[in-house]
């Protein structure tokens, strides 16, 4: 055995981990293509606020991020249609009623080192039951996505065509909504509330270089998002560094060495075919 996995809180951070690449990516494609990134920050910062509260009154703190998190994606729903000219103020609204919300309840308690590791994340500090309620609500998500994967992929692409189809858009809308938040209290105890919506985006944007296809970007992202953990967790293990920092970047670079890579094979074959158009001109 390696002996990154002979530590138990190795074992959990990896078992996690590998959950967390597996969602992150599954719902940030649907939220990618529908042009949400923003969401997915909104909501962690709301997050941010639950995980105070629960510390506050003595909750174990993920299931208060939880519930948090659900609330605000509610009211991001509520206010789009409020705001139907200016579907963006809903996001910024409770983005901004999240931070101010969570600055509040911190200052309010004494626990800003616990803050800290909820914040960018702490591979020592996963435990057996933050691994089981990861594996718990990855798989609901996980199930969920597939079972409702053809409703999801209409409304991503068209939503007036959905509704005229027959698809219930209003509720898929909720349901939809409902995910992101559970997901970005699932991962949030791995690669941390500030940098979870990365996690969501990163592997997408690096999927979306190299797919022909709506399932292929979307295998491509977990594929992306699982390099991504395996790789950041393995490097803040040896570095001593932030799990969710090393993951993030590890995404970011894995995204710019796609680029590059794909640049320079487009440049051979610009160059190979204007080789042989003037190969035959020659003839």
């Amino acid at each position: 055995m390696p002996e990154i996995l002979s530590y138990g809180f190795m074992q959990r951070a990896f078992i996690a981990g590998v959950m967390v690449a597996l969602i992150c990516p599954t719902i940030g494609i649907f939220i990618v293509l529908r042009r949400l990134s923003m969401i997915g920050d909104t909501l962690s910062h709301v997050a941010l606020a639950g995980v105070a509260a629960g510390m506050l009154g003595g909750i174990y703190p993920i299931y208060s991020a939880l519930v948090f998190s659900i609330l605000a994606a509610f009211g991001i729903e509520k206010l789009r249609k409020a705001y139907q000219d200016y579907a963006e103020l809903s996001i910024a609204i409770i983005l901004s009623t999240g931070i101010g919300l969570a600055t509040i309840l911190i200052s309010m308690g004494s626990g800003n080192a616990a803050i800290f590791s909820y914040l960018f994340g702490s591979i020592a500090l996963v435990s057996s039951r933050d691994v089981l309620f990861v594996m718990i609500l990855s798989i609901f998500i996980l199930v969920s996505t597939i079972l409702l994967y053809r409703g999801l992929f209409y409304i991503t692409f068209d939503e007036e065509a959905a509704g005229l189809s027959g698809v219930p858009v209003k509720w898929l809308n909720h349901y939809f909504i409902v995910l992101i938040a559970v997901t970005i209290a699932v991962a949030m105890r791995i690669v941390g509330i500030l940098l979870v919506s990365s996690l969501m985006v990163v592997p997408v944007a690096t999927s979306l270089q190299l797919a022909k296809s709506f399932k292929s970007a979307w295998l491509y992202s977990m594929v992306f998002g699982l390099l991504a953990v395996l790789i950041g967790l393995t490097l803040s293990f040896y570095g001593d560094l932030a799990p969710g920092g090393t993951i993030v970047i590890s995404g970011v670079v894995i995204l710019m060495v796609t680029i590059f890579l794909k640049s320079i094979i487009k440049k051979k074959e610009v160059s190979s075919s204007g080789m042989s158009i003037t190969n035959s001109l020659s003839k």
